[in-house]
């Protein structure tokens, strides 16, 4: 039986660079609707995409809406916050999304270290 695919993304811009913001998302959510495992990975100002409100103000002409992108990625995949970002923003899990987790260099070592495994950084 074939392996599926892993795709891990990190995105580390956020509002200030719209286009990449939604960029990442997107490619996130059509690699799991082609059935690749996902792990989109926020760092700086894209860490405020896992908090309850933040993403719903984010808007880009001719792009799906954020909070949907990143619904979708919570629901199909793993979505996580940096360590370090999160704490720089005094952000713990309780202020973050259900389903989102907060993890380390060590985790996303990991995952793109894993055979067949491909990464993006936007």
């Amino acid at each position: 039986m074939p392996q599926t695919r892993q795709l891990i993304i990190k995105v580390t811009a956020g509002t200030e660079s719209p286009e990449k913001l939604s960029q990442a998302f997107t490619v996130a959510t059509t690699a799991l609707a082609s059935g690749a495992r996902v792990s989109l990975w926020l760092t700086g100002e894209s860490t405020w995409m896992a908090v309850p409100g933040r993403a719903e103000q984010f808007s880009l002409p001719h792009a799906v809406e954020l909070s949907e992108l990143r619904d979708a990625v919570i629901a199909g995949g793993t979505l996580t916050v940096c360590t370090q970002c999160a704490a720089r923003r005094e952000l713990t899990e309780a202020d973050l999304l259900p389903g989102v987790q907060i993890r380390g260099a060590a985790t996303f070592v990991e995952e793109v270290l894993q055979e067949g495994a491909q990464a993006l950084v936007y």
